[in-house]
């Protein structure tokens, strides 16, 4: 993908994952020579995609070679037509490895629902992660149990209902939009957003490269308790960047975000401060330090 005004370093390739064609986005040292460092493996967060993370990437070349999936029904990568089951992302995962890093042990580093992924993979398979990057990740809310029937109502609810697309006319519009959502980034990552997250449709408009369906309710619950089990197996050392002002980070309190990080054994920690939820691509150069500064230790 090739954005206005910009070079890009990356480069797309396709493979069947579990029966779905998935797109992965590479980026390495322009002349193609093997990298002198390990693979990094980048996950994307919800209704994102891997093309925002190109600032971010092109800080940390030509050093290391960096691979970016577009999770199941984002980006470029097909849409399942039974919906979304969070199980399935630790599959792709795990056969996304199978494929490029069959030996030995990796570096994740995810974003959002990336890092929920990458970390309860890293429990799962602790001696195939070697170092795990939480970017402003792990924020999710313990669901009460007793309210379960109600979300699996509204979950039923909502399978009545058309599917919400909505479109723009134009990738211009679209990132006009996600100025007002990302105030602190310029009009030209803007549009590289845009570009990440927009698609021509056949009649002309601009929609999202991410099923609808990623936006109805989950009718399963999330069980904090099942990922401190995870979390608590963890042998990698962990780095966690949080954005200062991140909206998702207020939604706990600082006793919450203690106890949940004292399940990781070897961890450093560090905020961004005047940076909200997509470091990526608001603060995408000291994002990237602070991930060289950790993985060069």
């Amino acid at each position: 993908m090739s954005f206005p005004g910009r070079t890009t370093l990356s480069r797309s390739e396709f493979l069947t994952l579990r029966g779905l064609r998935y797109h992965v986005r590479r980026w390495s040292a322009t002349d193609d020579r093997p990298s002198p460092r390990p693979t990094l493996f980048l996950l994307h967060g919800w209704l994102d995609t891997s093309a925002t993370f190109e600032d971010l990437v092109a800080a940390l070349l030509p050093d290391w070679q960096v691979l970016s999936p577009d999770w199941r029904g984002f980006g470029l990568s097909e849409w399942p037509q039974d919906g979304y089951w969070f199980p399935d992302y630790l599959a792709d995962l795990d056969a996304l490895l199978a494929h490029y890093a069959p030996e030995g042990a990796v570096t994740l580093i995810g974003h959002s629902l990336g890092a929920q992924v990458a970390s309860i993979y890293s429990g799962v398979r602790p001696a195939r992660v070697e170092r795990l990057v939480v970017l402003d990740g792990l924020f999710m809310r313990d669901d009460e149990p007793e309210r379960s029937p109600d979300r699996i109502g509204s979950w039923l609810d909502q399978l009545r209902k058309p599917l919400s697309d909505p479109s723009y006319d134009s990738y211009e519009q679209l990132a006009s939009r996600i100025r007002r959502l990302h105030s602190r980034i310029t009009p030209e990552r803007a549009l590289m957003v845009a570009h990440g997250w927009g698609r021509v449709r056949e009649d002309g408009r601009i929609g999202l490269c991410a099923d609808p369906k990623h936006r109805l309710l989950f009718p399963t619950s999330y069980r904090l308790a099942e990922s401190k089990a995870a979390w608590s197996r963890i042998t990698a050392r962990t780095l966690f960047v949080d954005g200062g002002r991140s909206e998702l980070r207020a939604r706990l309190t600082a006793e919450d975000i203690a106890s949940r990080r004292a399940c990781f054994r070897d961890r450093q920690e560090t905020v961004i401060e005047d940076c909200a939820h997509m470091l990526h691509f608001e603060a995408p150069e000291q994002t990237a330090r602070l991930i060289r500064q950790f993985l060069e230790a």
